[in-house]
């Protein structure tokens, strides 16, 4: 058998039908996935609970579950559970909005599907420092004074 180039291209594209044909399998049925972010305002370092819920008319568990993304970043893929759910708590260290995405990565029952939300991250605030001087009792409290120039303090001896 010659390969033209018209021919090379008739076999790359049958090759690629053929793994794609794999991947999903004629008889997997359409799924939805949502994705959800509790809270979705949030300070850096704080814990966040991404849960992604697969809606499939068959049984979604098995495969490889939910990948999910902070952006572009993979965080991790977890395991569907019977009612169609993987849950993740994480933190975000950053920061900015984030883009979470829940990738469900079907089975050979229930197509892939994936679905998006945002999470702010905000500054932790900076607590304010004491006040200038010494403190007594408590710093702003009852009494609160400052020491002055201490050099020249004239002492005289009787």
């Amino acid at each position: 058998m010659r390969i033209t180039p018209r021919r090379s291209r008739l076999v790359v594209a049958t090759a690629l039908a053929a793994v794609l044909g794999l991947a999903s399998p004629a008889w997997a049925v359409g799924s939805s996935t949502t994705v959800t972010a509790t809270p979705q305002s949030t300070q850096v370092n704080a814990t966040v609970q991404l849960a992604a819920t697969v809606d499939c008319p068959a049984d979604p568990t098995g495969g490889l579950g939910v990948t999910f993304f902070d952006d572009k970043v993979e965080l991790e893929t977890v395991q569907v559970n019977a009612n169609g759910q993987a849950n993740l708590p994480t933190t975000f260290a950053t920061p900015g909005t984030h883009t979470i995405t829940a990738s469900y990565n079907g089975t050979t029952e229930c197509d892939a599907s994936h679905n998006t939300t945002t999470v702010q991250v905000t500054s932790v605030p900076t607590p304010p420092g004491p006040p200038p001087g010494f403190c007594l009792l408590a710093c702003g409290g009852l009494i609160n004074f400052t020491v002055g120039d201490i050099n020249n303090i004239n002492i005289s001896r009787h």
